[in-house]
């Protein structure tokens, strides 16, 4: 489990408790998200003086190897037929993007089962990608895909593009959710997008970036994600102005991940 540093002081901490109660629901989050954005991730004792008494966190920090700083592991999709099998540095000493998630793995073997002619050909765009795992596996499977995340992040990213010998078909690209995608990627005909909701800074950010990048009725977009907290529920507001989505339904291990709170979405863009 990785260490995260507590903030030492909030604004409020002097505000009689009234005061405190008086103040609007969403800027609390929002205030309390500046001073520590990845407070919904621990699972300490700590955790408890910065999360409201409503609010309905889970221990979201998947499981990792004894160290996460350097390591590498080897994962298999689909899992119950292996196809793919996929080298990866994990790496925590840049933030949460660079150790693997559940929902990450979750949509890497639901694209694996869905096997090579579901990718075969197709410009393919990871946002988010963390250690790139969602879109090494696309590549892996035929597809021309640009994996991105913020620039922290691309130096995991090429390590792990070049320990598949996938430099032919993954490329790395800095993407900043809000900003304009770089001009070298091409209309994407799938997008991926895996364990993306969980900083609520970022929400409108996100739906920015698939909005700008999707092409109504014609850019597939798979996303996927594990609902973790209430706060989760603005996400969904904002992405239904730009968004209609579907659950996933052929996806055989729908069930099991369902009942670890992970949804498998398809999402459209409204005209």
């Amino acid at each position: 489990m990785m260490t995260i540093a507590q903030p030492t002081s909030l604004p409020f901490d002097d505000l009689p408790e009234p005061a405190i109660a008086s103040l609007n629901e969403i800027a609390l989050d929002e205030a309390l998200d500046a001073l520590d954005p990845l407070r919904h991730l621990r699972t300490d004792s700590d955790a408890s003086n910065f999360a409201r008494d409503d609010e309905d966190t889970v221990a979201i920090i998947p499981l990792q190897p004894r160290s996460i700083l350097g390591e590498t592991i080897r994962l298999t999709f689909p899992v119950d037929f292996p196809l793919v099998s996929i080298s990866l540095k994990v790496d925590a000493s840049h933030g949460c993007g660079g150790i693997a998630w559940p929902a990450g793995e979750v949509l890497s073997n639901y694209i694996a089962f869905r096997g090579i002619g579901y990718l075969q050909g197709k410009n393919i765009v990871e946002v988010g990608s963390g250690t790139g795992l969602v879109g090494l596996v696309a590549g892996a499977l035929g597809g021309t895909v640009w994996i991105t995340d913020q620039a922290p992040l691309l130096d995991i990213m090429e390590q792990n593009v070049t320990l598949n010998n996938l430099q032919s078909c993954v490329s790395v690209r800095e993407l900043n959710w809000g900003e304009t995608p770089p001009s070298d990627i091409p209309p994407p005909e799938l997008i991926l997008a895996a364990d993306c909701v969980y900083f609520e800074p970022a929400f409108p950010l996100l739906v920015q970036t698939l909005s700008e990048m999707a092409v109504s009725g014609s850019t597939e977009i798979l996303f996927c994600y594990k609902k973790r907290r209430k706060a989760d529920k603005r996400f969904f507001t904002m992405l239904k102005k730009k968004f209609s989505w579907a659950e996933v339904e052929d996806d055989p291990n729908r069930g099991i991940y369902n009942r670890e709170a992970i949804s498998l979405l398809t999402l459209t863009k409204r005209p």
